[in-house]
């Protein structure tokens, strides 16, 4: 089974100070998709730069040729599906299909209130990311004249024209961030791509191996989920965020610690491994030399 290296570049940096070389590297480097976050602001970055991610990936699909490119992830914290739909099928018509939505619940960091709301519950926040995925799905796929119209619990759409579609088809592929029953059900149902970080219980205190067991595990789930509504797993991808198990960076210090981390992950199932574009000083640094290495190595020592 090949294995696909993608990258998540944050956009904390001017578009003109650096932010669209970035990108623009990320395709010279090989990497199969660039993403970025699809947030307000995000934990540590808070205090500093931090811009919108749909704006962002239009911008990198104008300088860009090949590569793919995606959110990771939107959820319904500050979005509706009806304008989000727009956005991206303007955002696919301008990448000439190259767009993957990477959609999770969301969480309770800062975009959960931004908007004024309380923050919901994990049922309300399942609730609506359910009912969220859902209309996405239909107002991305139904884009005759007729409209689409829709009445939920918590989103509403009436009529609405998505004239011309996208331009992939039927739509642009949905990458489910998921690790609970519901969120793979909807992962089966809906995605073309499931994403996970691994088990956060784990990040702190965890080891590397009890990682792979509890991701072995979440695969199981999905592999039942997939299974009940009869559809074969295999065309499902399988996505590791990294950054987020017990090895943290260590995966990024030599490209042999890599292809070992990535390796071990690959016979779990996993199709395509997400690392962070180095960022000094922060969560993320990494040595940007090695980091290349990586990218431009370690696929060959991988297949």
């Amino acid at each position: 089974m090949s294995l696909h290296l993608s990258t998540v570049i944050l956009p904390y940096r001017r578009w003109h100070e650096g932010g669209r070389s970035a990108w623009q590297r990320a395709e010279q480097l090989g990497f199969h998709t660039a993403y970025t976050y699809d947030h307000l602001s995000w934990r540590t970055f808070r205090d500093g730069p931090w811009f919108g991610a749909v704006p962002t990936l239009t911008a990198a699909a104008a300088v860009t040729d090949r590569l793919r490119l995606g959110t990771l992830v939107t959820s319904p914290n500050f979005r509706h599906p009806v304008t989000l739909a727009k956005e991206l099928i303007s955002l696919d018509d301008v990448s000439n299909g190259r767009i993957t939505l990477g959609i999770g619940a969301g969480g309770t960091g800062f975009d959960a209130t931004a908007l004024g709301q309380d923050s919901w519950t994990p049922r309300e926040r399942a609730d609506r990311f359910g009912e969220f995925v859902t209309l996405l799905d239909k107002l991305l796929t139904e884009d005759g004249k007729e409209g689409v119209s829709y009445q939920g619990d918590y989103y509403s759409a009436h009529e609405v024209r998505n004239i011309p579609g996208c331009v992939q088809r039927p739509r642009l592929p949905f990458a489910v961030a998921a690790t609970g029953p519901r969120g793979l059900k909807l992962a089966a149902r809906y995605g073309q791509a499931w994403v996970t970080t691994g088990d956060p219980r784990l990040y702190e205190n965890g080891t590397p191996e009890q990682s792979v067991q509890a991701l072995r595990g979440q695969a199981e789930k999905l592999a039942d989920a997939c299974a009940t509504i009869g559809r074969d797993m295999r065309g499902l991808d399988r996505v590791l965020l990294t950054g987020f198990t017990p090895d943290r960076g260590r995966p990024l210090e030599s490209v042999d610690a890599f292809v070992d981390f990535a390796g071990r992950h690959q016979e779990l199932g996993f199709t395509e491994i997400v690392i962070h574009w180095p960022i000094p000083d922060s969560y993320f640094a990494a040595d940007e030399q090695v980091f290349e290495r990586i990218a431009t190595e370690a696929p060959a020592q991988l297949r």
